[in-house]
């Protein structure tokens, strides 16, 4: 079922038949049947526990990766917005020398 340490099934168990004695169930048997259930439980609860602690592990590594995305992606978009600043004023400075320039040139012309 879960792993080879679990033997029995619900289904198992709701279908288990004892046979009667003169006094009743023999008491070697729900006993053998009984000491399966409880080892199936132990199994069951062991499994429960390592799985919550897998979940925990899971979710702070994912914690861990979101908060992560998040610092790369505000780096990225502080890199983008400083280069656009960059770029933005270079183009500024760059109309600016073109100005100068057609002066220069245009003003040489005229006279």
């Amino acid at each position: 079922m879960y792993n080879d340490k679990i033997t029995l099934t619900p289904q198992d168990i709701l279908d288990k038949e004892f046979k009667i004695d003169a006094r009743g169930y023999r008491p070697q048997e729900v006993d053998k049947f009984l000491d399966m259930v409880i080892n199936d439980y132990n199994e069951f609860i062991a499994e429960i526990k390592r799985l919550k602690k897998e979940i925990t592990y899971l979710n702070d590594d994912n914690s861990k990766l979101k908060n992560e995305l998040r610092r790369i992606k505000a780096n990225i978009e502080a890199a983008e917005g400083s280069a656009s600043n960059n770029s933005s004023v270079s183009n500024v400075d760059l109309l600016r020398r073109l100005s100068q320039l057609e002066k220069v040139v245009y003003g040489k012309n005229e006279e």
